[in-house]
């Protein structure tokens, strides 16, 4: 289901934009921002300005939940260049060194891709925000610092190179939180030999939310001033809707409103078993009429409690 709210009401769940080149993401929330009046806007899940692409952005209540978000997958289109090996393994950056390719096979480049898929270590690249010591790596960078960083599991689920052209190869990727695309090319390219570096990144799928559905900064201006932006705003419910969902009665619904734990017993209905909840698994809770109440855990192997973590509707109900 859509959020659906009136226009002078405050927007409460996650909007997908399709963020375009030269854009950095904070320019995004802050042009958003301004565009609603100064309500909460955030992001989950950054692109760099050269990268274009989904971006979600989280509206009112929305903010509160990207800690659910950050687990989520997510799906590139990305260009791989072979044989230039750049300072920021990106097209942005200086060519450091040049190497042919023609003696490589589409079969070759193929096989040393498919050998990325699954758990992979990777050193975070020196041009990204990742702090070490409270300094972000990319300060150092431009100071002439090279900081020794720790190699990091990421997981790439799927990756599919879909077409060779000469030294450019164009990949789907689907990868975990945390995945750097740009260390995953110069690390294809170092396998075959030759280097690499990001060409171009397009970000085509966050979680449940894909490219299909965002909307360019024009179109949501245009549509914000025809007073109909919120029929794009995906609800806080549709966005976590792979979280278990529990539905308790009126007095615990009451009880959830101001954030006090609720037991077991006043569960009326769940398709997940309690026995099959895990610890500390987050939950949705709902009322009776089905609209979402806040986010719970469960503390402890087989607790009598769930703890409210987040509340949604705070007035009496």
């Amino acid at each position: 289901m859509i959020a659906t709210v009136s226009k002078c009401e405050v927007i409460d769940g996650v909007l997908a934009v399709n963020k375009e080149a030269g854009w950095t993401s904070h320019d995004v929330v802050a042009k958003v921002r301004g565009l609603l009046g100064g309500s909460k806007v955030g992001h989950a899940g950054t692109l760099d300005p050269a990268a274009t692409g989904l971006l979600p952005l989280l509206l009112g209540k929305g903010t509160r939940i990207a800690e659910y978000l950050v687990t989520w997958d997510k799906e590139y289109r990305a260009q791989l260049r072979l044989g230039e090996t750049t300072d920021t393994l990106d097209a942005t950056g200086t060519v450091l060194e040049d190497r042919p390719t023609s003696h490589l096979t589409p079969e070759e480049i193929r096989e040393a891709a498919g050998q990325f898929r699954g758990k992979i270590q990777q050193v975070p690249p020196m041009y990204s925000a990742v702090k070490i010591d409270g300094v972000p790596l990319y300060r150092s960078a431009r100071a002439g610092k090279t900081i020794a960083r720790d190699a990091r599991t990421v997981v790439i689920h799927e990756l599919d190179v879909l077409e060779v052209a000469g030294r450019d190869v164009t990949m789907r990727v689907r990868c975990s939180k945390g995945t750097y695309i740009r260390t995953l090319c110069a690390d294809i390219g170092h396998a075959l030999g030759v280097g690499g570096h990001l060409r171009t990144l397009e970000r085509t799928r966050v979680g449940p939310l894909t490219l299909d559905r965002a909307l360019t900064l024009d179109e949501l201006i245009g549509r914000h001033s025809l007073g109909d932006l919120t029929s794009s705003v995906w609800s806080l419910d549709e966005v976590l809707r792979d979280l278990p969902a529990l539905v308790v009665d009126g007095q615990a619904a009451a009880r959830v409103s101001h954030g006090a734990p609720v037991g077991w017993a006043n569960v009326v209905s769940t398709k997940v078993d309690r026995a099959q909840h895990e610890v500390g698994m987050p939950v949705r809770i709902h009322d009776g009429s089905g609209r979402l109440l806040g986010v719970g855990r469960l503390a402890e192997p087989r607790a009598e409690r769930i703890l409210i973590e987040k509340v949604f509707v705070t007035e009496s109900v």
